[in-house]
């Protein structure tokens, strides 16, 4: 027969041993969703629109049954618009070893790459393929998947004629980029084709940095252009005030991708639904949270743009804009 006593004692040591190994242990670890942003913090924790973007990814992934603190880690990092703080700011986050990193951009993602060739990344943005990062649109085949703004030069030929349709006596227009990388052309062949097509001379104005914002506006106004075109460099979004107010000051109708843009004062934008892109990234974080495979899940392109004018941008610019256009835009601001 058990000495009921002895059997207690067993239990009690054998639960005291099970508590403390439990304790030693900790909590079960959460997997842990990594978010790097370029945009200024103050932009994602304001009442800013920019901060649009991370309420739908956010908004994603509570749909999906990820909620922060309960089922997932969110670990939400900015590199406060300065792109050079994103190779240190990517190795903290390499070492902490998150389940899955969600870049935006193609030098963001180009730096998360570089600091890991294991760990899944979920780019938004970026021509993967261009980069050298995925074998196919299909199947990605690395450790990078996720959804691309990058359509050819359709969408930038569309941004063009709906600028020629706003302003239908510009001939020069001057385009606010980044430095082509080496063995690039100034500007890709089948967007200066569709310049033409429409009656329009492109001028390329430099900027890789936003010390640099100055010379390359005053170069702007030296060339004296009719419109400006601001292509979705982190360097033209992050300072899309001082740009829109330089546009503004010189009279200077401009078009630009990201809705923000319009909302910061340039005259119209049109591109990738940034916030449905968001939303769509969650659902690469859910799968690879769930097993999958980031070189095997196909990596999506645009399927829904918008068209946002500020109406009180074309007042300001003594402009009367065809009602045809104003019908087609998503969204009008006044």
């Amino acid at each position: 027969m058990i000495d009921r006593r002895a059997f207690a004692r067993g239990a009690a040591l054998l639960g005291l041993l099970v508590g403390a190994r439990s304790n030693a242990q900790g909590s079960p670890r959460l997997p842990r969703i990594a978010r790097i942003s370029l945009a200024p913090a103050a932009d994602l924790a304001g009442p800013d629109p920019a901060d649009r973007a991370a309420r739908a990814f956010v908004h994603g992934l509570r749909e999906l049954g990820w909620v922060d603190g309960r089922t997932a880690t969110l670990d939400q990092r900015s590199a406060d618009g300065q792109p050079e703080r994103l190779p240190a700011l990517l190795r903290e986050v390499v070492a902490l070893q998150p389940d899955v990193i969600v870049t935006a951009g193609q030098v963001m993602t180009r730096y998360a790459r570089l600091a890991t060739e294991t760990l899944p990344i979920v780019a938004i943005g970026p021509d993967l393929l261009a980069m050298g990062l995925a074998s196919s649109l299909a199947r990605p085949g690395g450790n990078v998947t996720g959804l691309t703004f990058q359509i050819g030069a359709a969408l930038s030929a569309k941004r063009l004629e709906l600028l020629k349709r706003a302003v239908p006596a510009a001939r020069r227009v001057a385009v606010l980029r980044p430095s082509p990388a080496k063995g690039q052309t100034l500007l890709p062949a089948d967007v200066a084709a569709a310049a033409r097509q429409l009656g329009l001379t492109l001028w390329p104005a430099f900027v890789d940095s936003a010390t640099g914002l100055d010379a390359a506006l005053a170069a702007i106004v030296r060339e004296r252009p009719d419109a400006l075109w601001c292509t979705d460099s982190p360097v033209n979004i992050n300072e899309r005030h001082r740009i829109a107010a330089f546009a503004s000051r010189e009279r200077l109708p401009s078009i630009a991708g990201q809705r923000q843009v319009a909302e910061a004062g340039a005259l119209m934008t049109y591109g990738t639904n940034l916030a449905d892109a968001e939303r769509r990234a969650a659902t690469y974080v859910d799968k690879i949270l769930k097993g999958a495979r980031p070189g095997e899940l196909p990596i999506e392109q645009p399927t829904r743009f918008e068209l946002v004018i500020n109406l009180k941008t074309a007042a300001a610019l003594g402009l009367k804009l065809p009602q045809d256009l104003l019908l087609a835009a998503d969204e009008v601001l006044a």
